[in-house]
């Protein structure tokens, strides 16, 4: 089964290099490496076009649902691996992946770690080996078939946030959710730039206001008004 790797970007010159190093050392020959920048204003175009082997792809609109769909529209495999700039998975990533795929289960995600080391950082990452809506995320990446991906019609693009929370529920209505017991890498930095507490508490008003049907818009100005990013 060949692999498409999946990674939408913007403004990611600090991350972008180290992930498609790491997947261009450790990736199977036959997987594509593709990049879909969604109009980055920094160094991360140069920096992509410096590997050969990624493909790169250019959407007019920075919006995470598009992008993967845009990626996936362009891959040539039967397996979508959809990973974040600044994630760094496991080097026995595909063969986890076929192992998960041939065990029954549909798609799926890692736990992760972060990329530093402290209590509450570990308490967070601790609860994402369990299979609760509250405990994903994109930061744990996602596999998934490319039949079933077309079946689920893909990311929904109105989604501006929360694209992968829309995506897993409706996944697990119908195929089987996986969790591979095995960890990524994410960057703390999002932690680094906003206090603990507040980073959590942004993410559980984003999380219930998705739950309860709030508009993805408003969830989204209020999740950039409040954190700051690099």
């Amino acid at each position: 089964m060949k692999h498409s790797i999946i990674i939408p970007t913007l403004n990611e010159e600090n991350k972008i290099a180290q992930l498609l190093d790491f997947l261009t050392k450790h990736a199977l020959h036959s997987s594509e490496i593709i990049v879909v920048d969604g109009g980055s204003k920094d160094k991360t175009l140069e920096l992509v076009k410096k590997f050969s082997n990624v493909k790169l792809i250019q959407t007019e609109q920075a919006s995470r649902a598009l992008q993967l769909n845009k990626g996936a529209e362009s891959a040539t495999g039967e397996l979508y691996y959809f990973i974040h700039a600044d994630v760094i998975p496991p080097v026995t990533f595909e063969s986890d992946i076929e192992q998960t795929l041939a065990k029954g289960g549909d798609l799926g995600c890692y736990r992760f770690v972060f990329d530093k080391n402290t209590v509450m950082l570990k308490f967070n990452a601790w609860w994402t080996r369990f299979d609760f809506m509250f405990c994903r995320g994109g930061d744990q990446t996602l596999f998934v078939t490319k039949d079933i991906f077309e079946k689920l019609n893909g990311f929904d693009e109105d989604y501006i946030i929360m694209e992968d929370f829309d995506f897993i529920r409706r996944a697990r209505k119908q195929f089987k959710f996986k969790i591979i017991p095995k960890d990524v890498v994410v960057s703390a930095r999002k932690y680094k730039l906003n206090s603990y507490f507040k980073v959590n508490m942004v993410n559980l008003y984003s999380y219930w206001s998705f739950m309860l049907g709030k508009s993805p818009a408003k969830i989204k100005e209020n999740y950039k008004t409040w954190l700051k990013f690099d």
